[in-house]
């Protein structure tokens, strides 16, 4: 797998915010390869971990699919569609509606956010009356869709309670997106639409399988796991819009989209991201399936005679801080793959490309989407972070999510059929 250097981003450093903001591939702005992509990599590069920060950069990304479609009017509007604005810059519209939702999103920035969106209409070649109706129409449109996820529940009252007995003690750790299966969908009828079937049975064979394999793959003191297994599964440490948003970016550049199209495809993506990260934590707190290391260290509970007990297993690193069933990036990647596929696959492209902040210094590359999700769930069991049928029915479920985002997500205004549902 060939490697090459690259310098990393830590956008909770202050310093690193303003580079995160005003450069564009190493090059100081305005560069303007696409303004779409270009808004998307910085909001990535500023986002909240996780769950949340994809979150946030979809709620950028569609305010600016619905800023430019007001103009192109190409698509049905996501949220709205404003009238009143012909002749505007629709860079403008983007990028102010871009700012204008990151300035909401995180209002402790909202200096950097003005400022980065001057230097970057100052480059646009559309005269000034035209740059001042689209950041009129950007502001206006942003403002709308930040107001309409204001309240989704998000950031909610976390109401999560343990599984306990009177007296017993148990970890009092925050639980990562506990409520997020009541979370305002974006696109999906509701959070359990996809909800898969319960984890296989602990006394099925299944079962035995899974629980050997992640406990001899996934330790962290592991003799079977090689050291490409162990770089891959480091690799997909990595969480949040900055894992998968760069690889929408690669495809928008290689087909040469027009913008609105651009933003559209965008959109979909991130907000197909976010809706499966809905739609897992629906069915991990529905089903609390044990984690690797909670199952390992408790082998001689389970009633199965094929698996034994490890009272000191760990896995390759910190187990994160929710149910294991099913696997959460392997949702993700399946949601992604299906957006691409669904919008033509990757005829324009050899091959996908990642880096990542938590395998330093490494790029991955696939030249098939099935590659891409089968190193995804791979990894997650050489983590010591999820079972093989966890990580299957994860990506499945992905692609379900996938497939009904792109046939219901700002459907062009011609398609008669769609009209007609």
């Amino acid at each position: 797998m060939p490697t090459h250097k690259f310098p990393r981003l830590h956008p909770k450093r202050p310093a690193m915010l303003f580079l995160a903001l005003t450069a564009c591939g190493g090059i100081a702005l305005p560069c303007h390869a696409d303004v779409i992509t270009d808004w998307d990599a910085k909001a990535s590069a500023v986002a909240s971990p996780a769950s949340l920060g994809e979150r946030e950069v979809a709620i950028v990304d569609l305010a600016m699919f619905d800023a430019v479609n007001s103009i192109a009017r190409k698509y049905r509007p996501y949220l709205v569609r404003e009238d009143g604005f012909s002749g505007a810059s629709a860079e403008a519209a983007a990028a102010s509606a871009a700012a204008t939702a990151l300035e909401k999103l995180h209002p402790q920035s909202a200096a950097d956010f003005k400022s980065a969106l001057d230097d970057y209409v100052k480059g646009l070649s559309a005269s000034h009356d035209d740059v001042a109706k689209g950041i009129q129409l950007g502001e206006r449109v942003a403002l709308r869709v930040f107001d309409s996820r204001a309240a989704d529940g998000a950031t909610g009252v976390d109401t999560y309670r343990p599984r306990t007995q009177p007296g017993a003690y148990v970890p009092t750790a925050t639980m990562v997106a506990a409520t997020w299966p009541t979370l305002h969908v974006f696109v999906l009828e509701r959070p359990d639409q996809f909800r898969p079937g319960p984890p296989v049975p602990l006394a099925s064979a299944e079962w035995a399988s899974d629980y050997n394999e992640v406990k001899s793959y996934g330790a962290r003191n592991s003799t079977l796991r090689t050291a490409e297994q162990t770089e891959t599964a480091k690799f997909w440490l990595m969480t949040g819009p900055q894992a998968y948003h760069p690889i929408a970016r690669q495809l928008i550049a290689a087909r040469h989209m027009k913008l609105v199209d651009s933003a559209r495809f965008m959109a979909s993506f991130a907000v197909a991201l976010t809706d499966a990260y809905i739609a897992v934590f629906d069915a991990k707190y529905h089903y609390e399936f044990w984690r690797p290391v909670t199952a390992i260290r408790n082998g001689d509970v389970d009633g199965n005679p094929a698996t034994e007990i490890d009272p000191s297993w760990q896995p390759l690193d910190a187990t994160p801080l929710h149910p294991e069933y099913p696997c959460a990036h392997c949702i993700l990647s399946g949601a992604a793959a299906e957006l691409i596929e669904s919008s033509g696959g990757l005829r324009d492209l050899p091959e996908i490309s990642l880096t990542s902040p938590t395998a330093p210094g490494m790029t991955h590359r696939w030249s098939s989407l099935e590659a891409f999700t089968n190193e995804v769930a791979n990894a997650r069991v050489w983590a010591g972070f999820h079972y093989r049928s966890s990580a299957r029915v994860g990506t499945a479920i992905g692609h379900e999510v996938g497939r009904y985002v792109a046939a219901h997500f700002a459907q062009p205004e011609n398609d008669v059929a769609h009209r007609r549902r």
